[in-house]
C-alpha cells in the first residue's frame, strides 16, 4: 500500500512539473544576477595615421636598424654580464662594436641581427616570374631545406657574418631577432659560437600600475581604488570562421546561451555572471571571397552590373557576425581583434575592422574623438591593453605561424615564448610577413613585460607559465579555433588560472 502511496505522489510531482509554465508566476520575487564589471584601459601603440598621413614609399629595411639599435644596449648589457672576464686557454674575450670588426682567432662577442639564408623562403624575384606562370603553387608549409642548406647570419650596418657552432642546434632562431654571440671566426670566415644571449623578457609592470599612474596625473581621488572588487573571468575565443551557413548557427547559439546564462539553472546563470569581458582573437569571418584567379579574371564577363554582385559580395557572414555580437552587447562588451580571414589591412599591424560593417553592435562603441573605449571596442592586430589591472597582449596568430615556418617542430607556446624573450611582436617582419614601414620606431619590439600573452587561431588549446631573470611571470595562453575545436577559453582574472569550456553538436549518423 506504501508503495502505491508513493508512486501516486511521484506522479503528483511529475504534473506539477510539467503544469508548472501553465500557472501564474509566484508571489515570491527573485535576485537580480549583476555581470561582474570589467575595468578596461587599452592601449593604442599600433594605431596607424589616417589617410594621407599614412605613406608606404619607404624603405623597410629602416626597420631592421631602429629594431637594432633599441635592443643593442640591452643584449650587450646582458652579454657584458654574464661574459666579461671569460676566458679560454688564457684568452679573455673582448666586445666588439660591429661584425666587421671581427678579427680571425680572436675570441670576441658581438651583437646583431638574425638573418636565416634559406632557399626554400619566399623570394620576390620568384613572386614577379610567377606571373608567367600557368598555375601558382602552393605555399610552403616549411620554409626549412631538408638537404640541410640553410644558413644562419648575424648582420648590423657594416656587414653580415655566417654563424655556426654547436648551440645553433639548440636555440631557437628567426629572421629579425636580436641576439649576442661570444666565439671566434675560423679560416673559413665562420663565427662559430661558444654561447648566445638573448635581450630576455623586458620590465614587467605592476597590476594597477597604468590605472594609478593616470589617476595621479589627472589628481583624482583614489576612491575608485578602494572601490576595486576581485577581478571576474574574461572569455577569450578566436577562429569563429561565420559563413553565413546555417551550420554555423547552432554552435554559435550554443555559445550566445552560455555567455548570456541561458543554458542552464540558476547555478550557471550565477557562473555566467562572472565573465566580465569578451575577446574574439581574429577570424572571426570565413575566409569567404579569396582573390580570384587570373583564369577568373579573363573568363569574366565585363558587362555592367548595377547593385552589388552576388557573386562577388556575400554579405551574409557579416550580418550572422554583427547579429551575433548585437545580441551579446546588451549584456556582456566585447574586444575584436581582426585577423587574417576578416575584412582589414593584410599588413601588420591590422587597423579595427570598420564600423560600417556592424550597422547594429556600432552603437555599443564609442563616439568618434572620445578618449574612453566604448562597450564594443574593435581594436587593432596585435593588440595590448589592461584588464582588471593586469597587461594583456595579444595577436590574431600570423606571427606565431610565421616563426612555425622557420623552426622544427610545432611547439606553439616555445615560439611564444622566444618571441617574449627576444623582446620582438613580430621578428619576422617585413622579411616574410607583410607590415607597415615604420619609420621613427619599430612597434613590434615589446617594451614592458605582458602578465598574459594568447595567440589566437592556433592548431590546438595549450597553455603555461614562463618566468624571467627579474621575477617576471607572464601566462601564455594558444587559443585554438572554434570552429575546429569548438573550445572556449576561461580566464580567472584573480589568479590567472585558465579553463576551457567545450561546445559540441552531436549529429546522428
Amino acid at each position: 500500500m506504501s508503495e502505491l502511496g508513493n508512486d501516486a505522489d511521484a506522479d503528483a510531482d511529475a504534473d506539477a512539473d510539467a503544469n508548472a509554465l501553465l500557472r501564474p508566476p509566484p508571489d515570491r520575487e527573485y535576485p537580480t544576477i549583476e555581470r561582474q564589471f570589467s575595468y578596461y584601459n587599452p592601449l593604442h601603440n599600433f594605431d596607424l595615421a589616417k589617410g594621407d598621413q599614412k605613406h608606404y614609399q619607404q624603405q623597410y629595411g629602416d626597420m631592421y636598424f631602429l629594431r637594432l639599435a633599441k635592443l643593442k644596449p640591452v643584449v650587450e648589457e646582458i652579454a657584458a654580464e654574464a661574459w666579461d672576464g671569460f676566458q679560454i686557454a688564457g684568452e679573455e674575450v673582448r666586445r666588439v662594436d660591429r661584425v666587421l670588426d671581427v678579427r680571425q682567432g680572436e675570441l670576441c662577442y658581438v651583437a646583431g641581427t638574425v638573418y636565416m639564408d634559406m632557399p626554400l623562403k619566399p623570394n620576390i624575384l620568384d613572386d614577379i616570374s610567377k606571373d608567367h606562370w600557368i598555375a601558382i603553387p602552393p605555399p610552403r608549409e616549411k620554409y626549412l631545406s631538408p638537404n640541410g642548406h640553410d644558413q644562419i647570419m648575424l648582420e648590423d650596418e657594416s656587414g653580415r657574418l655566417r654563424l655556426i657552432g654547436t648551440p645553433l642546434q639548440t636555440e631557437m632562431l628567426v629572421t629579425g631577432c636580436i641576439i649576442a654571440v661570444m666565439g671566434t671566426e675560423n679560416a673559413d670566415g665562420d663565427f662559430e659560437i661558444v654561447d648566445l644571449k638573448v635581450p630576455d623578457l623586458p620590465r614587467q609592470p605592476q597590476r594597477w600600475e597604468r590605472d594609478d599612474a593616470a589617476g595621479v596625473l589627472a589628481k583624482s581621488s583614489t576612491k575608485e581604488e578602494k572601490q576595486r572588487t576581485g577581478g571576474g573571468i574574461v572569455a577569450i575565443i578566436s577562429g569563429l570562421g561565420i559563413s553565413g551557413d546555417e551550420a554555423d548557427s547552432l554552435s554559435l547559439d550554443l555559445l550566445m546561451e552560455f555567455l548570456l546564462g541561458e543554458a542552464g539553472g540558476s547555478a550557471e546563470q550565477h557562473e555566467a555572471s562572472h565573465i566580465s569581458r569578451l575577446i574574439i582573437a581574429g577570424n572571426s569571418l570565413a575566409e569567404s571571397a579569396p582573390l580570384p584567379s587570373r583564369d577568373d579574371l579573363s573568363g569574366k564577363k565585363n558587362g555592367k552590373k548595377y547593385g552589388y554582385d552576388s557573386s562577388a559580395y556575400n554579405p551574409a557572414p557579416t550580418i550572422h557576425l554583427d547579429t551575433f555580437l548585437s545580441t551579446l552587447l546588451p549584456s556582456l562588451p566585447i574586444t575584436l581583434i581582426p585577423g587574417d580571414t576578416d575584412p582589414a589591412n593584410v599588413s601588420l599591424p591590422q587597423q579595427p575592422i570598420h564600423s560600417a560593417l556592424f550597422p547594429q553592435s556600432r552603437a555599443y562603441a564609442a563616439m568618434p574623438g572620445s578618449g574612453e573605449p566604448g562597450w564594443f571596442d574593435s581594436v587593432t592586430n596585435p593588440w595590448e591593453g589592461d584588464v582588471d589591472g593586469w597587461r594583456i597582449m595579444s595577436t590574431g596568430g600570423q606571427p606565431v605561424d610565421d616563426v612555425y615556418k622557420y623552426v622544427d617542430g610545432d611547439e606553439r607556446l616555445e615560439m611564444m615564448e622566444s618571441m617574449l624573450r627576444w623582446r620582438c611582436g613580430a621578428p619576422t617582419a617585413p622579411d616574410t610577413l607583410w607590415c607597415y614601414p615604420f619609420q621613427e620606431k619599430d612597434q613590434f619590439v615589446i617594451e614592458e613585460c605582458p602578465h598574459v600573452y594568447f595567440v589566437g587561431n592556433q592548431p590546438k588549446f595549450e597553455t603555461t607559465v614562463i618566468q624571467g631573470p627579474a621575477g617576471q611571470i607572464v601566462r601564455l595562453i594558444a587559443v585554438p579555433k572554434f570552429k575546429d575545436k569548438g573550445e572556449l577559453v576561461l580566464l580567472d582574472m584573480d589568479s590567472l588560472d585558465v579553463e576551457i569550456v567545450k561546445f559540441e553538436v552531436f549529429e546522428n549518423t
